[in-house]
């Protein structure tokens, strides 16, 4: 079997925040269950001693999201790495990931992290200004709290990439954003597209336009090749794509590859679900306490769903730019705007730039 990856849902989408573009929220109230609660410890048991067996002693990845998955509490991860590495009897490499808001952690969480190889995503989207959209509970904003968390990560050793949602102001204002990172030293980004709920198709600063998402595409690529031209060289997932992509070489984000992939998604109560952005009713696998991940993805809803994506506009099949471009990102993204010219401005614009990766071949 390929190298198996699965995110995993330890406290369903309980959250201590309430972010105004929480796409998770948007989901779970979209289902008949809107949360499933806490995994108990044989749900636990069940997704490892059945991942092992699909995975053949091949790589296993498991990423643990929410809502806020530390929510769960430390027993359960502590129960969930030792679990793991009793059923592990092919010895398949294990992988950990954690994504958090950041605001619960403390240093028994980081020194946790460190010491069991967790690679963390820590939420955070830029300076003060563009954080305007995570609140707690309390309505009050976090940006000193996780800028505090990111302070222990570093101090502790653990590994962390910022995770950014890439709003309409962030897009507009990311030379301002990108500097503020540099400034923190924060070699690893991610940045989010911000996702409109199901069927929505409000106009605000949570949403880009196809003019914000090309400043932002433009601006943040040539502060990225500016950085590694000059041996500075940060991080940005998107960009390391479209690099590998532009070298002939595969993806390794899921959304970037043309068309979804096989990959799992278990929620509290064991649901399984073939994408975090589509943990919805209609497309339930089934239930890893009774059924098997070799069952589900070889199921009929599982082959239709990866069918879904698979299908190419004519515009991209006649596109210069497909083979890089891949049909503008994850079927989610395109469901929700149409950014096909904003990615033609930004390839119009900046593929001389690519050249300067030449010698990563």
């Amino acid at each position: 079997m390929p190298p198996l990856s699965i995110m995993i849902k330890p406290a369903s989408s309980l959250c201590n925040m309430r972010c105004e573009y929480c796409f998770y929220h948007d989901v779970a109230s979209s289902r008949e269950s809107e949360s499933f609660g806490v995994m108990s410890r044989d749900t636990v048991g069940n997704i490892l001693e059945k991942a092992f067996d699909f995975a053949d002693g091949e790589s296993v990845a498991f990423a643990f999201q929410g809502g806020e998955p530390l929510l769960a509490g430390m027993e359960y991860f502590e129960d969930f790495v030792c679990q793991a590495q009793r059923l592990n009897k092919q010895k398949s490499p294990v992988f950990f990931g954690l994504q958090t808001n950041g605001t619960l952690v403390n240093e028994k969480w980081a020194r946790f992290f460190s010491e069991n190889g967790f690679l963390i995503g820590l939420s955070l989207d830029g300076d003060r200004q563009a954080n305007r959209f995570r609140k707690d509970a309390s309505g009050l904003g976090v940006f000193d709290t996780v800028c505090s968390c990111a302070k222990l990560f570093d101090r502790c050793g653990v590994e962390y990439n910022i995770l950014a949602v890439l709003t309409g102001y962030s897009a507009r204002n990311i030379d301002r954003i990108y500097s503020f990172f540099k400034s923190k030293n924060f070699k690893y980004l991610q940045f989010i597209p911000c996702l409109r709920p199901f069927g929505d198709k409000s106009e605000n600063d949570m949403y880009m336009t196809v003019e914000d998402y090309k400043h932002f595409l433009i601006h943040a690529f040539n502060a990225y090749v500016k950085d590694y031209v000059r041996g500075e060289y940060t991080s940005v997932r998107q960009f390391d794509n479209f690099v590998q992509l532009w070298l002939g070489k595969q993806p390794e984000q899921c959304g970037m590859c043309g068309h979804c992939m096989h990959q799992f998604v278990a929620e509290g109560n064991g649901n399984i679900y073939p994408c975090d952005f589509y943990c919805l009713d209609e497309w339930l696998l089934g239930n890893i306490n009774d059924t098997d991940f070799r069952v589900m993805a070889q199921s009929a809803r599982a082959a239709e769903f990866l069918k879904e994506s698979m299908s190419i506009d004519e515009k991209c099949r006649q596109c210069r730019y497909y083979a890089i471009c891949r049909g503008c990102g994850c079927k989610r993204s395109r469901a929700d705007r149409d950014y096909c010219e904003a990615y033609r401005a930004f390839f119009d614009a900046c593929m001389p730039l690519f050249r300067v990766f030449a010698d990563e071949k």
